[in-house]
Order: C-alpha cells, then sequence, then structure tokens
C-alpha cells in the first residue's frame, strides 16, 4: 500500500475535478492476468505474435492458437478486482468521464465501467481476415478443442499475458487452427496484434475523453508502446495535471504531477472511498 502522504498527493492532484483514466496491464495483475512488463514479469517476458508472422505463415498461426487455447480458460475465468471496481464507482459518482484502456480482458465492463474505448480490442471476440465476420471466442474454444483432443490445460506457469501461454515446441505440430465458419478464411482475435495500428476511430474516441478532462489518472501502464503514451502527451499539452499509479517507473514520469509506484486496488480504493466523503 502506499504511503499516506502519496495518497494525500494524488488526492490533491484529483479532487474537484473530472478525469480522463488510461489503465493498462498492470490494473489486472491483481486479478490473475500476467502482463509484459511489469516489474516481475519483465525479466521473463518474450514478444509476443506479431501481425506479419500471423498473416503469412500458417506454422505462425497454430503456435498462436495452441497457445491461446491453453491459456483461455484461466483468462475468461478472471474477475475485476478492487483496482476495477474503484474506477466503476467512480464514473457512477461523476467523478471519471471516461476510460481508455490497453487491456484486451474486458474486466473494466464486468465491474460495471459505462464510457470504455478499447485501443486494442478485445480477446472476447473473433474476426475473419477475409469477409469481416465475427464470432464468439468461447465458440472458437469449443472448435479448438474438438479440433484438438490431445492439447492439454495449461499449468499457471506457462500461463502469459492476454490469454497466451507458454509451450514445448512439440504442441505445435498437427495442430489444427479452425476456418471462418462464413467463408472459409482465416481466423483472428480481434485485437491489435504487435505491428498493427490503433483503429483511427478509437483513437478518436480516446483523445475526445482527454479533452474533457481536468485531469489524467493513468493506472498499471508502463505506458512504453506509444498507443497510451500520446495520450499522456496530450494531456500535458493542454496543462492538465496527470496522476501515475504504477509499479515501477513509467515513460510518462517527466509529465507526472503526482507518481504513486503501489498496487493499484488499494490505491484506487483508498482514492474512491475519500473522494466519496
Amino acid at each position: 500500500m502506499a504511503a499516506d502522504h502519496d495518497i494525500d498527493e494524488l488526492l490533491a492532484c484529483l479532487r474537484g475535478r473530472s478525469l480522463a483514466v488510461l489503465t493498462g496491464a498492470g490494473i489486472s495483475t491483481e486479478s490473475g492476468i500476467p502482463d509484459y512488463r511489469g516489474p516481475t514479469t519483465r525479466a521473463r517476458a518474450k514478444d509476443p505474435m506479431r501481425f506479419a508472422e500471423y498473416n503469412a505463415s500458417g506454422v505462425g498461426r497454430a503456435r498462436y492458437w495452441v497457445r491461446a487455447m491453453v491459456g483461455w480458460p484461466s483468462f475468461a475465468a478472471a474477475r475485476p478486482n478492487a483496482g476495477h471496481r474503484a474506477l466503476a464507482q467512480l464514473e457512477a459518482r461523476g467523478i471519471v468521464g471516461g476510460l481508455v484502456t490497453q487491456n484486451v480482458d474486458r474486466l473494466h465492463h464486468a465491474a460495471g465501467s459505462q464510457t470504455i474505448v478499447e485501443l486494442h480490442g478485445a480477446l472476447h471476440e473473433v474476426r475473419c481476415l477475409d469477409c469481416g465476420a465475427v464470432e464468439p471466442r468461447a465458440h472458437v474454444q469449443a472448435r479448438l478443442s474438438e479440433l484438438n483432443p490431445h492439447v492439454h490445460a495449461a499449468v499457471a506457469e506457462m500461463l502469459r499475458p492476454d490469454g497466451d501461454a507458454e509451450l514445448p515446441a512439440a504442441w505445435v505440430e498437427g495442430f489444427r487452427v479452425p476456418a471462418c465458419l462464413a467463408c472459409g478464411g482465416t481466423i483472428k482475435p480481434d485485437v491489435v496484434f504487435f505491428g498493427e495500428s490503433v483503429p483511427p476511430t478509437k483513437v478518436e474516441g480516446a483523445y475526445a475523453l482527454v479533452e474533457r478532462a481536468e485531469a489524467l489518472l493513468v493506472v498499471g501502464s508502463s505506458l512504453t508502446v506509444f498507443s497510451g503514451y500520446r495520450f499522456v502527451r496530450r494531456a500535458a499539452e493542454r496543462g492538465l495535471p496527470i496522476a501515475i499509479v504504477n509499479l515501477g517507473e513509467t515513460r510518462g514520469d517527466p509529465y507526472a504531477t503526482v507518481r504513486v509506484d503501489a498496487p493499484a486496488g488499494a490505491v484506487l480504493t483508498a482514492v474512491t472511498d475519500a473522494l466519496a466523503s
């Protein structure tokens, strides 16, 4: 938990202002979803699937889907934690005007947040690259299991960020990837892979939330990726107070009015309780 003076500084930055919130993977680690760049994962994290490889290589797609098949049950079973719930409560009270998330886990929705821009999409839908048809991820999971009954569930040590899992190379051999039910084309989770661009409509929606806000709260993001960092830059250009709650340093630290190095759940709960009083 953060020191009392850290919470006091954070409250001084946020109190009486309408907030835009930017969240990253660090808010979901307390729900059991690993992150890419947290203090405990940075040293062992491997590069995620890149779009160019997925699009061009049947072997690459098989490697993605065998890992996704094994990782999905734990990912889908994750539930919102205190940090997600606190942000939803702040929105319900009119303090948070909207939320931009880099996460693909839909935990903000499950917690009750309403105004959400999912910068990178969500793993809960799968889209055909050829015809655009959308299929629920849970349905694809059932088809993966039918085609690949030999694939076993992963142990916790195998799980990686974004519903992925780290598996032996031998598990990829002979793995069958289902095709689009509508056209027989190539399916892909409806998320932005590394090497893809965030859709312009989502970028515009996120900028609009920052433009309407009186302060920006960043939670659980190292801001290494430009897709989120740009909104910190915009808030700084507007002269908005910027509060960052994250375990470890971030790319946005030079712009921060206040920075709290502590787990998100406890900090956001304390902020919510204080702002309600």
